[in-house]
């Protein structure tokens, strides 16, 4: 089932905003293809787009780019990929790029990352393939930023560009979690959208794995790697609800360890009651009518016992910090209207805010509270019910130990921070199963935390991603990436010793 019902494709419905660039972005195109097949040029002229300063700690960075043909177009306004070396150069002055990183292996989806960066050291770099140097990825539709936290550079061909590094959080490092969402488990093809006949959605090269399964795996691998303890998926595990699919889905996160211990999951508007095959049964009753998300990610199989009473919303307790898990899509719908919960969730989570209202808290389920700074028109499905939006606002309010809500559904990395409640950051992050394509970490310290945005890295997930850059007629990376570096990676000072993840309390309380 394509994605045709998340969100950054109900807005692109609004067609009307957006018609403008996206038929500059169609004609230009095909104009481009049509030159290349009259004046094809020299196959061994390379040119390195794209670039991207996507992760950035007090102490690394990650710098992505891609290299093409130059001149060559697929048909899809890619150019043909052109496999070759990559490297970084960088250092404190533009003058002086004395530092070199490079990948040690010849590709055209270019992954670099700089490691024994100091803290607050402002940095000037230039990525170069066969000596020709990077240009970042266009940002304008958002007057955005691709490649550093300041300007420099912008008024030359490939920089250098520059970035300066964040503080670390304060204190002693407490445990990293992962935040992911919209995995889509059984989607075919990326960026179908209807009533669009202009807009082709963006399938996986033939002989090639699914991309769903590629980008979740490659999630599961770097989350390790990165050092996460816990994984956090806010919904859209599936492309559509089928059994089939969310069986994958609990197999391919089975990798990073127990459900309802290691990695928790909350419904999506994809993940809707009563998806699936006709005629096939789950625990919860018929597939067609009952509940396969819950038979996949049942609430009460983690330590801590008897909790599988059939709610699909949570809180949990690890060492000290309180996760609560929300079902943002409890209610009918075909899954393309606003997200909502239902008037007993909404009051067992107000409950629970008082219960505990100085616990240190982070949130999570897949529609946004609010969606802010779109370069396309925003319609009520890209976001939770108004109403239960501003109750949620009031209850962080009067709950000073909430720190974070994560969502998913806009396919999107956006950071928000709203009057009614300074102390919590909304953070939207992007897909798993398209462009960027990753995932943010969250790094608990005892005086803060910092979130930091990770494309997968396998060279799979890489040619994906690349590929389906092109979801909107080019223009996605204008809305998925993050209008600045910020948009993905922040850090904030906040006291949160009274978490010790070393401890277990009672894992599982969920509503009656």
């Amino acid at each position: 089932m394509p994605c045709c019902l998340s969100a950054p494709h109900d807005v692109l419905r609004s067609a009307a905003t957006l018609a403008p660039a996206l038929l500059r972005a169609l004609h230009s195109a095909a104009r481009r293809g049509a030159a290349q097949a009259l004046h094809p040029r020299d196959p061994d002229a390379v040119s390195a787009v794209n670039l991207e300063l996507v992760t950035l700690t007090e102490d690394r960075a990650v710098i992505t780019w891609h290299t093409g043909v130059e001149g060559s177009d697929d048909g899809f306004g890619r150019m043909f990929p052109a496999v070759t070396e990559g490297e970084v150069v960088y250092g404190t002055h533009p003058a002086r790029l004395n530092r070199t990183a490079s990948e040690g292996r010849p590709t055209a989806h270019h992954y670099v990352e700089l490691a024994d960066l100091e803290p607050g050291q402002t940095y000037y770099y230039q990525a170069r393939s066969r000596g020709s140097a990077a240009t970042p990825t266009p940002l304008h539709l958002v007057k955005g930023n691709a490649v550093g936290t300041s300007l420099y550079g912008f008024g030359s061909h490939g920089g250098p560009y520059s970035f300066t590094t964040p503080q670390p959080p304060p204190g002693r490092h407490l445990l990293s979690i992962a935040l992911c969402n919209d995995l889509h488990l059984g989607e075919t093809t990326a960026g179908l959208v209807s009533g669009v006949p202009l807009m082709r959605g963006i399938s996986q090269r033939l002989g090639l794995a699914p991309y769903p399964e590629i980008m979740g795996n490659a999630l599961v691998e770097e989350a390790h790697r990165r050092g996460a303890r816990h994984l956090l998926a806010a919904g859209d595990i599936s492309a559509g609800g089928a059994p089939r699919d969310l069986t994958e889905a609990r197999r391919l996160l089975d990798g990073f360890g127990a459900h309802g211990q290691d990695y928790f999951v909350v419904r999506g508007n994809h993940d809707r009651r009563g998806q699936g095959i006709s005629g096939q049964r789950g625990q919860h009753g018929p597939v067609g009518g009952g509940d396969s998300f819950l038979d996949a990610f049942p609430v009460g199989d983690g330590p801590g016992g008897a909790c599988g009473d059939g709610s699909s919303y949570f809180a949990r307790d690890l060492g000290g910090l309180r996760v609560i898990g929300l079902d943002t899509y409890e209610k009918k719908g075909n899954g393309a209207n606003s997200g909502g919960l239902s008037d007993e969730q909404l009051y067992w989570f107000r409950a629970e805010l008082r219960e505990g209202k100085d616990q240190p808290t982070m949130v999570f389920g897949h529609h946004p509270l609010t969606v802010r700074n779109s370069p396309f028109p925003v319609t009520s499905g890209q976001r939770l019910n108004r109403r239960q939006a501003r109750t949620i606002l009031d209850a962080y309010a009067a709950a000073p130990g909430v720190f974070l809500h994560h969502a998913g559904h806009t396919h999107r990395n956006k950071r928000t921070v709203l009057p009614q409640a300074r102390h919590v950051t909304l953070q939207e992050v992007g897909a798993v199963k398209e462009y960027p394509g990753g995932f943010c970490l969250l790094r608990i310290h005892t005086g803060g935390y910092a979130l930091n945005y990770y494309k997968t890295s396998s060279g799979p997930a890489r040619e994906w991603s690349e590929r389906s850059r092109r979801v909107a007629a080019g223009l996605w990376p204008q809305y998925a990436l993050g209008r600045s570096v910020r948009d993905r990676n922040s850090m904030v000072v906040r006291d949160l010793s009274g978490i010790t993840p070393g401890t277990r309390r009672p894992a599982c309380r969920s509503a009656a």
